[in-house]
C-alpha cells in the first residue's frame, strides 16, 4: 500500500514540492552561513518525494543554534513552503482518493516550518516492534 500511495503522491504533488525544496536549498547554498538550511532543505526534498513509510522524529540533542536557525528559516523560507503544503493538501482533500495524500501534505507542514533539530526515520524505527 505504501508503494502505491508513494507513486500517486509523486505523480500528483511530490515532484513539484521536492523541486521547491531543492530550489530553496540551492538558494541557501549560495551563502556560507545558510549552508545548514540548504542541507535541511535537501533532506526534506527527499522526504517530500517519498513520504509514506517514513516519519519525523525530534532530536533531543539539538541546541540553541537549531532554535535560532528555525526562527530564521520560518521568516525567510519556511512559511512559503508551508503555504504550498497547505494549499496542496486542501486541494487533494477535495476528492476521496486524495484524502490520504492531503493528510500527508498536512504532515509535512511542521517539518517545513521547523527543519532543524528533527530527523527523518523509517516509520518502524519510531515504535520498535511496530510494522
Amino acid at each position: 500500500m505504501r508503494l502505491i500511495l508513494n507513486l500517486i503522491w509523486f505523480i500528483l504533488c511530490g515532484w513539484w514540492m521536492a523541486i521547491l525544496y531543492a530550489i530553496a536549498g540551492l538558494i541557501c547554498f549560495v551563502l556560507i552561513i545558510t549552508i545548514p538550511f540548504g542541507i535541511a532543505a535537501m533532506r526534506i526534498a527527499g522526504y517530500a518525494i517519498w513520504p509514506f513509510g517514513r516519519s519525523v522524529e525530534i532530536r533531543r540533542d539539538f541546541g540553541a543554534g537549531a532554535l535560532i536557525g528555525n526562527v530564521l528559516w520560518i521568516a525567510l523560507i519556511g512559511w512559503w513552503l508551508a503555504i504550498g503544503h497547505l494549499t496542496s493538501g486542501i486541494v487533494l482533500c477535495l476528492t476521496i482518493i486524495g484524502i490520504p495524500l492531503g493528510l500527508a501534505n498536512f504532515k509535512l507542514i511542521p517539518i517545513s516550518l521547523l527543519p532543524l533539530g528533527v530527523e527523518i526515520v523509517p516509520s518502524g524505527e519510531l515504535y520498535p516492534g511496530y510494522r
